[in-house]
Parts: structure tokens; C-alpha cells; sequence
């Protein structure tokens, strides 16, 4: 059996949009820009499942959880990602890049500042967890499945001990402050990019429906022409007897 360790007491540490689960879990879930049943997914054995719906704040509360509990080594990430935020994608560069001046090397999103986590925090976050992207999928069958399989691959607890951060959420309030204190201009950025992405949302939906009604037009007129098949076969068998008995 792989060694354990004790996480931080009262872990998980920071509060968010997740379920917690086994503590001794070398597994934790991040669903990214998707909900989906976490507590199904904590139930199959992840220590932890949630969303990261922003590339600054929301990441730092996952980073801060898990290099407060040693037994985490792996971390899959799947779900949708969030469009402008594109957290997922900010996740991943920091596990791979690392911070440069504050600012996650290699991130695409938006606002990918990190205001939190100490230098020594980011570079536990990389040395302890391994990722597994399976971004874009949602499918509880396969997220379950690389659950079971990371266990098997479970090399214990990493050997140091828990790293508490506290993550702050003064000033303007929650996320829209750590943008505001790498940037005065960037509180407008974000709303834009919230503007942005509910247009994209209603632009979606208004695509979908003029896609369904395209379809169901189409689908109507194959079934007239169907039947208009049918019955000029029809008639081409039958006129002939029609014929003869005229």
C-alpha cells in the first residue's frame, strides 16, 4: 500500500466550487468551465472535484488545496474550457512554465496574474502533481475510468510536508480584485470579457435553433419527396394493370 500523509488540518484549506472526498485520494478532478456530478466523481475516488471558472483566483484556490495535502499527485483535467478566462489551458501553463514577475508563463487567458501563491507554493504545485489532460470531455464513464487507473499508479504521498496558503479575496470583491490589484484596466477587461462571453452564449443558442429549424425544414421536404417516390412507383406498377383492363 503507498505511504500517506496527514494534509493540513481542516483540509481542504480554501473554500470553492467543489466536493471534497477521500483524503488519501492521489487524485483530484478539475471539470474546468463544466458542472458536472462531482460528487459521482468524488464518490469514484477523486480527493477533490470542481470547477476553475477564472485563470487567476479560481486557479490559486486549487493550486493552494492541493499542495496542502501531500497524498495528491495527480490531477486530471477535463470539461469545457471557459471561454476568455480559458483557465484550463492557464492551469496547465502554470504546472508546465511556471510564474514570471507575477505573470503565468505561456497562459493565453485573459488575466492569468498570480497574486497568492508564493514562489516555493507554485514550484510544489509542479513537483508533486502530475496532469492528465483529458480536456473536453465530460463523459462520467471515462473520467471514472482514469480515476481508477491513476490509483493504481498511486507512488504515495510526496515526501514533504503540507504547504498552507492563504488566498485573499479582499478589496473589490473575489476575483474582479486580484485583477484590479495587477491592473487598474484589467476590472474592465473582465467585464468585457463577461459581456463577451454571455453575447457568445445567446449567439449559441440562436445558432442551435436556426440549425434546428434548418433541419426540420429539410427533413420535412426528404419526407415529401419520399413519398412522392413512393407514389410514382406506385403508379408505375399499377397503370399497366390499369391498361390491360381498360
Amino acid at each position: 500500500m503507498a505511504d500517506k500523509r496527514s494534509p493540513a488540518s481542516g483540509w481542504p484549506k480554501i473554500q470553492g466550487d467543489y466536493h471534497a472526498g477521500d483524503a488519501e485520494s492521489p487524485v483530484v478532478v478539475v471539470t474546468v468551465g463544466s458542472h458536472l456530478d462531482e460528487q459521482a466523481v468524488c464518490d469514484a475516488g477523486a480527493a477533490m472535484c470542481g470547477s476553475c471558472k477564472t485563470e487567476n483566483l479560481g486557479l490559486e484556490k486549487i493550486v493552494a488545496n492541493v499542495i496542502a495535502n501531500p497524498n495528491i499527485r495527480f490531477m486530471i483535467t477535463c470539461g469545457t474550457e471557459v471561454k476568455g478566462h480559458l483557465s484550463g489551458q492557464c492551469l496547465i501553463a502554470l504546472h508546465a512554465n511556471g510564474l514570471e514577475g507575477g505573470k503565468i508563463v505561456g497562459a493565453k487567458g485573459a488575466i492569468p496574474f498570480i497574486e497568492n501563491l508564493t514562489d516555493e507554493g507554485v514550484q510544489r504545485f509542479r513537483e508533486q502533481v502530475e496532469i492528465i489532460d483529458i480536456m473536453q470531455s465530460e463523459d462520467m464513464g471515462t473520467i471514472k475510468a482514469k480515476i481508477e487507473e491513476l490509483k493504481g499508479r498511486d507512488p504515495g504521498a510526496f515526501n514533504a510536508d503540507p504547504i498552507v496558503i492563504e488566498v485573499k479575496e479582499d478589496g473589490a470583491g473575489g476575483e474582479g480584485a486580484l485583477a484590479a490589484t495587477a491592473n487598474p484596466q484589467f476590472l474592465e477587461v473582465e467585464s468585457r470579457l463577461n459581456e463577451i462571453e454571455k453575447r457568445l452564449e445567446f449567439a449559441d443558442a440562436e445558432i442551435a435553433q436556426r440549425v434546428g429549424r434548418k433541419v426540420g425544414r429539410d427533413i420535412g421536404i426528404l419526407y415529401g419527396l419520399v413519398a412522392g417516390l413512393i407514389v410514382f412507383m406506385m403508379l408505375l406498377v399499377l397503370l399497366p394493370k390499369l391498361m390491360a383492363m381498360i
